[in-house]
């Protein structure tokens, strides 16, 4: 008999508008040890550029999980070591690419992983892919968004800039991004989040923020019941509906417990 995956997960990985696909998504579920991750990298450089550095994260993170959930005996402990090594993997393998590429070529990736154990749910992230919990009704990103957006949003708040400074100001900015050189923010708790099979993850490139969050929590109650294709469909059909020119490649990642 087949044993019943420990969370249900969906992929989605659209175009938008955009010439070239520089977003890069995986999963993979090991259901011996009720494991499993998703990673979502966010490419930038370019053509034959973002595509590349994405790519090599998702790579990356797969030689160092796949090394850890494959072996006959999981150890816990170097598993979540290994969210911060597949981060420092990719990272190098960059900067090898940017080196050979010869002086002034740089191309980066956002980093946005989970790791699931059981109910518990580890991450890591580098950049601004946003990690949203929805549970009792009500959306939160559990994660950092390392771009100027909330800097911003915090200088509005705190009066030090207009409303319409702000609108002047380039938002999506990254503070944080792997591009082969020091990072300067990694978002890697030690505690993870604890999920009950009421709860829905969704993890997405910046793509998904054509749409807000209040839109995004409204979709996930009229399809809270529904499976995580049904869910990342209708975030997708979603955002395309706004018909956006602009509209950035799209990643999307939904995950459900499916048992306690």
């Amino acid at each position: 008999m087949l044993a019943t995956p420990a969370y249900d997960v969906a992929l989605i990985l659209n175009q938008g508008q955009r010439e070239t696909q520089e977003d890069a998504i995986a999963a993979r579920m090991f259901d011996a040890s009720d494991a499993g991750y998703v990673v979502i990298a966010d490419g930038m450089g370019g053509h034959e550029a973002g595509e590349v550095a994405s790519e090599m994260v998702v790579a990356a993170w797969r030689d160092a999980l796949d090394a850890e959930l494959e072996a006959e005996t999981l150890n816990e402990g170097s598993a979540i070591d290994a969210l911060p090594l597949a981060a420092m993997q990719a990272n190098a393998a960059i900067a090898n690419h940017n080196e050979a590429q010869g002086k002034g070529f740089n191309m980066g990736s956002t980093m946005l992983g989970v790791l699931f154990l059981g109910r518990r749910v580890f991450w890591i992230s580098i950049g601004d892919s946003p990690l949203y919990l929805f549970r009792d009704g009500a959306l939160k990103q559990v994660n950092e968004d390392h771009s100027m957006a909330p800097v911003i949003a915090w200088k509005v708040a705190s009066g030090e800039i207009t409303e319409a400074e702000a609108q002047e100001m380039d938002r999506n900015q990254l503070t944080s991004v792997v591009m082969g050189g020091a990072i300067p923010k990694v978002d890697c708790p030690e505690d993870p989040l604890i999920v009950s099979p009421a709860d829905v993850l969704v993890l997405a490139s910046d793509g998904l923020q054509y749409i807000s969050d209040a839109e995004i929590q409204t979709i996930l109650r009229d399809h809270q019941q529904g499976l995580a294709q049904d869910i990342a469909e209708a975030l997708l059909k979603a955002v395309q509906a706004k018909g956006d020119p602009d509209q950035d490649n799209l990643s999307i990642a939904v995950a459900k417990l499916t048992r306690t």
